[in-house]
């Protein structure tokens, strides 16, 4: 298949849900798609669009944007998976951000892929590191990172280290908006054929965070396992913020009548 052809096929895969766009894929797809970017060589960025991405990105332009020229785009959260088939737009499942996280770094360890992570404080990231060596003795760690720095002489640094490890696979575990627009700055400067944000994947990979039962991820009742882990920290975000949701789905289902 040639490229254009394989464009024109990710096109129509490719749907629009309340502002964002989102490729209607399965895991097995998702890694496939992967797998083709790491071949090629070429930069390409990755985003995950759950509730509380597509309510910020409701009310950031630039944010929507970077999301929307992104290369792969995956639904992480089961309301979303829900909206889009209430709104005649089905999505075929659920790509959680900690399940491609897992299933890639399996794959690098098969395939020989050099995987940089970058994140979370420096003794999250090391025992990451430290997990995931031992757990896929072949896999190649090109380097990793903690996520903080200071102003823009510094983020360059940042980039130029990790353009220098020629890593193929880059995982970054920082905070919204803050990392899609670290890689919309410089993707195509640090040429990391696929580079993927992954939110607290990091704590959840080393056990801090502890993941919600399977039943509880398939009922779309992962965010409250979350929020009962940290319920001062997760109050606003869930109860407040993330109830735009709602309003976003009403216009939208309005327009489509």
């Amino acid at each position: 298949m040639n490229e254009r052809i394989a464009a024109k096929d990710a096109a129509q895969e490719r749907i629009t849900l309340m502002g964002c766009d989102v490729d209607n894929l399965s895991m097995e797809e998702t890694l496939g798609r992967i797998e083709g970017f790491i071949a090629s060589g070429r930069p390409h960025q990755h985003v995950v669009v759950n509730v509380d991405k597509l309510v910020k990105a409701s009310r950031d332009p630039e944010l929507r944007r970077i999301i929307n020229e992104c290369a792969l785009i995956n639904a992480d959260g089961m309301p979303v998976v829900w909206a889009s088939r209430l709104l005649g737009k089905p999505l075929k499942e659920r790509v959680a951000g900690v399940d491609l996280f897992e299933a890639l770094m399996r794959r690098a360890g098969e395939k020989g892929w050099r995987v940089f992570l970058l994140g979370a404080k420096e003794e999250v990231v090391g025992k990451v590191a430290e997990t995931y060596q031992r757990k896929y003795p072949r896999l190649v760690l090109a380097g990793w990172r903690n996520g903080y720095w200071k102003g823009e002489h510094e983020e360059a640094e940042v980039a130029r280290q990790i353009r220098d490890s020629r890593a193929d696979l880059l995982f970054v575990a920082i905070s919204s908006p803050k990392k899609e627009q670290f890689l919309g700055k410089y993707q195509a400067e640090m040429k990391i054929p696929f580079a993927m944000g992954v939110g607290g994947t990091f704590d959840v990979a080393i056990g801090k965070v502890k993941r919600a039962p399977v039943w509880m991820q398939k009922s779309g009742l992962e965010w409250f396992y979350r929020f009962l882990q940290e319920p001062r920290r997760m109050f606003r975000r869930y109860f407040i913020d993330d109830m735009a949701f709602v309003w976003l789905f009403i216009k939208e289902a309005a327009r489509g009548r």
